[in-house]
């Protein structure tokens, strides 16, 4: 490989707007201080970490009546739009970009840069690793958290404010990896919308391994693949530091194995890392397993 093609681009999003526990907009800064950069760098990749975008203080922030039961929904679309612009600068100029949140509301800016960006380059696929479906809409939110609102975003099931970008996420462009709790409309949404969903029943039943198999067959015709992880998707055990943690996530060695197939797998550009929270961890456990799997994912063997 060239220089260019081991380039990867870093951009922090210190996104805290889609959801009410505070911390997770320290997230960018955990990751960074627990060793990114250096690991990437000792798997011979040039990084151009390009700082974090500007995100506003919540308590700075007025009610817009606009916004109903999306909390924030127009801050965090102007912070996404800038994510888009940012990001899609960046996929021009390195082989591959990682996002850092910021929870997950940060991927609506993310991914609608890279469906833009790869119209007519190839179709992309993206992996949703997460203990949540995300998949709920204004209509259906019990918490009106924009975090938990992503992917039917993505899909053009939101307002305006949170729909960014001219390209929108088809069902048979995603798979889910990892869920294990939904909220009851949304469960019933996720069931008719066609998207191919792996909970964590079917990985106990099938094993990782097998279930990462399907899901890349899933996404066969994808040329270019997204991963949008949430460390969540982990055991508290395992990553302490989550806003919203569930008992019974993938253990540590699953997580490896997940990246470490994805990396053999060879076709993944782009990566988030989102709801690393440092007030609920414990000595950056949580930042460190973010930087662990990242490594995993971009090439780091055991052998």
């Amino acid at each position: 490989m060239t220089s260019s093609q081991k380039s990867v681009g870093v951009l922090g999003v210190p996104m805290d707007l889609g959801q009410q526990r505070r911390g997770v907009d320290m997230g960018p800064s955990a990751v960074r201080y627990a060793g990114l950069t250096k690991a990437l760098a000792g798997l011979g990749y040039d990084v151009d970490d390009r700082g974090n975008l500007h995100v506003p203080v919540a308590e700075t922030l007025v009610h817009d009546p606009a916004d109903g039961n999306a909390h924030n929904a127009s801050a965090i679309g102007r912070v996404c739009r800038d994510l888009y612009q940012a990001m899609q600068a960046g996929l021009a100029q390195h082989e591959r970009m990682i996002t850092l949140g910021g929870d997950h509301s940060v991927s609506l800016g993310s991914i609608s840069a890279v469906l833009d960006y790869h119209v007519g380059q190839g179709d992309v696929g993206v992996l949703w690793v997460d203990a949540h479906g995300d998949f709920n809409t204004p209509e259906t939110s019990p918490s009106g958290n924009v975090h938990g609102m992503v992917v039917a975003a993505l899909m053009g099931r939101c307002p305006p404010a949170l729909t960014i970008g001219e390209c929108r996420l088809r069902p048979e462009q995603i798979v889910y990896l990892g869920v294990r709790d939904l909220d009851e409309r949304e469960r019933q949404a996720l069931r008719e919308s066609g998207i191919f969903v792996l909970t964590m029943s079917e990985l106990d039943k099938h094993g990782l391994g097998a279930c990462v198999r399907m899901a890349l067959d899933q996404l066969r015709d994808a040329t270019h693949l997204h991963v949008s992880f949430d460390l969540d998707s982990l055991d508290p055990s395992i990553a302490p530091g989550v806003g919203t943690a569930v008992p019974g996530g993938l253990s540590y060695r699953e997580a490896h194995l997940l990246m470490e197939t994805l990396a053999e797998d060879g076709r993944v550009r782009s990566l988030d890392i989102v709801e690393v929270n440092p007030i609920l961890d414990i000595a950056n456990k949580t930042g460190g397993i973010a930087v662990e799997m990242t490594a995993s994912l971009f090439g780091k063997r055991i052998l």
